[in-house]
C-alpha cells in the first residue's frame, strides 16, 4: 500500500495572499469527497501550485491569541468579547504571516510504513502527498491510515499491503 492509495485527492487549497477571514471560511466549507464538512487544515500553494506552507486551524487559533498572552493571567483583565474583538482584527493578517512554512510531506509512492513513520516522528495528524511533478495531488489522513492498519490487525484485508 502506497500514500496514493490512502490519500484524500486535493479539491481545497489556500493561497499565501489571502486574508485568514478568506482561509477561515474556505476552511469550514471545505469538501471532503463530496460533503461539505469543513477541514482542519489546508496547503498553501503559489501562483505555480506549488506548496509554500500549511495553514490549520491550530494557526487561526494563534492569530487571535499571540503567543505574548499565554505569559499573562488572563483572568485579571479579560472582558466579554474580547476573542471576537481579537478575532476581528487577526482576520486582516495573510495567510502567508500565520501558515506552518516547514511542512512534511511524502512522494505519491511511499510506502505505508515510511508515511508512518514520519507522522510518529513529526508528531503531524496529516501528510501532504506529492505527485511526480512536484505539486500537492492529495493528503493523507491519521484515521485513514489507522483504519487500513486496522484492517491488517483484524484480518479484514487479506493478503493486503503485498
Amino acid at each position: 500500500m502506497k500514500a496514493k492509495d490512502l490519500m484524500v485527492p486535493l479539491q481545497e487549497y489556500l493561497r499565501p495572499d489571502a486574508t485568514l477571514r478568506e482561509a477561515a471560511n474556505i476552511l469550514r466549507t471545505a469538501k471532503r469527497d463530496e460533503e461539505k464538512i469543513g477541514v482542519k487544515g489546508l496547503p498553501v500553494l503559489d501562483e505555480s501550485g506549488r506548496m509554500v506552507g500549511f495553514l490549520s486551524i491550530g494557526d487561526v487559533l494563534k492569530a487571535v491569541f499571540p503567543s505574548y498572552m499565554s505569559l499573562m493571567n488572563l483572568g485579571d483583565f479579560t472582558w466579554d468579547g474580547m476573542v471576537e474583538d481579537m478575532a476581528k482584527k487577526a482576520g486582516d493578517k495573510r495567510v502567508s504571516e500565520m501558515m506552518t512554512k516547514k511542512v512534511i510531506s511524502v512522494n505519491a509512492d511511499a510506502p505505508l510504513m515510511e508515511c508512518v513513520d514520519h507522522m510518529l516522528k513529526n508528531n503531524v495528524k496529516r501528510l501532504l502527498v506529492i505527485g511526480k511533478d512536484g505539486k500537492v495531488v492529495g493528503i493523507l489522513y491519521e484515521k485513514d491510515v489507522f483504519f487500513e492498519i486496522t484492517k491488517a490487525m483484524l484480518n479484514e484485508n487479506p493478503g493486503g499491503g503485498r
